[in-house]
């Protein structure tokens, strides 16, 4: 029997108070934002970590820094969120939409290769529940093609590929802090780079375009702003900031990291032992070079026999807390399609650069990610009372058990 982690700890706590303490002055205040950075980067492995308020501003702030701009293509998986589209389509970009691997669910780098036109800029990869993409072949056609890559790692914490922590592979990456993921502030987000000027840019895009922040600096002096001669802002900027509160949080949810991602990752190994040799239910494949960190352990239902509802019907019924369906892929949810195509504008963009665009959105445009999608469920692996997660990897057992 394993221990019952706290999900929120003293830590945590203790640094929230000190922020509270300081009455939110500047000239009083403890520089937790600071401290959670650089930690941070430490942890992934990288020179420099900016925090945001969540994982879709980094994305949108990754991509400015990338030099993504208005009419460029932007490569990523349609099987995930839809938050990368939502950033590329932010910087008036369009998003193309690259096939999944079977067996992994993750970005296919031969889909990446037959898309890349003249107009391509970057490449957004998705660890799709915690697993590393290809990121070696992957980086070579970036290499190829001179193009930038952003790991959007919010799904994931300290996973690695061939013993690398993914987070320093590509020229960007990006976390999200949500309250269901592996550390979490309630809601926050980090962009992580070794790339100095990219540091600088994705810094001021999030604090307003000020001149005065940088890569290691988060802050703007009084002797500036009270200046009447000040110029505050040198390039596009948002108010992406995460607060101290937040960065106090998270402060305290990293010392604790190694703890918290292992118990996930214990849950997801209770889970795929329950699975076993079942042929019909397949767990995600984790390739022999990568380390999966399970923000979420998912599996196939390939039995055509066997409804996705049923199951989970099934599961509950034994006592289950319920399981997810994967995301509707991107390209097919109804802001995208032509009938209901609602893009606040962008589709003017989309238009222009295309006249009819590249790609059609819709039935048929990804095959494999098409075909996993109605096939996936997820469960949760948050168990931090270690005989709860027992107890649900007993009703599975049982769930499998009377479907055979």
């Amino acid at each position: 029997m394993k221990p019952q982690i706290q999900r929120i700890g003293a830590a945590e706590r203790k640094y929230v108070e000190e922020v509270l303490a300081s009455d939110f002055s500047s000239s009083k205040s403890p520089g937790m934002l600071t401290r959670f950075e650089e930690a941070f980067a430490k942890c992934v492995g990288t020179k420099y970590a900016i925090a945001h308020v969540n994982g879709t501003t980094t994305l949108h702030s990754a991509l400015f820094a990338a030099g993504v701009r208005a009419g460029d293509e932007v490569i990523t998986t349609p099987l995930t969120m839809s938050s990368p589209t939502f950033a590329i389509l932010q910087m008036d970009a369009v998003p193309v939409f690259a096939d999944v691997i079977e067996e992994t669910f993750l970005i296919d780098p031969a889909s990446i290769e037959k898309l890349i036109t003249p107009r391509t800029k970057a490449i957004v990869t998705v660890a799709v529940y915690g697993l590393s993409p290809d990121m070696d072949r992957i980086m070579a056609i970036a290499r190829k093609h001179n193009l930038m890559v952003i790991e959007d790692n919010a799904e994931t914490c300290l996973s690695t590929y061939k013993g690398t922590v993914i987070g320093s592979i590509g020229h960007l990456s990006s976390y999200s802090l949500q309250s269901s993921k592996h550390i979490t502030a309630g809601a926050g987000g980090v962009v992580c780079t070794n790339d100095p000027d990219m540091a600088d840019a994705v810094r001021r895009f999030s604090v307003l375009g000020y001149s005065t922040v940088s890569r290691t600096s988060n802050k703007i002096a009084k002797d500036d702003i009270q200046n009447p001669g000040f110029s505050r802002h040198v390039q596009m900027g948002y108010n992406y900031r995460m607060p101290e509160v937040c960065a106090a949080v998270a402060l305290g949810q990293l010392e604790r990291v190694d703890e918290l991602v292992q118990r996930r990752m214990d849950v997801a190994h209770l889970f795929i032992e329950t699975i076993g040799e079942c042929r019909w239910f397949r767990p995600q494949m984790t390739p022999p070079e990568c380390v999966h960190s399970y923000w979420s352990i998912a599996a196939r239902l390939t039995d055509p026999e066997i409804e996705w509802s049923a199951f989970r019907k099934k599961f509950m019924s034994l006592g289950g807390d319920g399981f997810y369906a994967a995301w509707k892929l991107s390209y097919l949810e109804p802001m995208f399609q032509k009938e209901t195509r609602d893009l606040a504008g962008k589709e003017k963009v989309i238009d222009a650069t295309y006249r009819g665009c590249l790609q059609k959105w819709e039935q048929g445009l990804c095959p494999v990610a098409e075909r996993l999608q109605p096939q996936i469920i997820a469960f949760k692996t948050n168990y931090w009372d270690w005989s709860r997660a027992e107890r649900q990897a007993a009703i599975l057992k049982d769930t499998i058990r009377a479907f055979n």
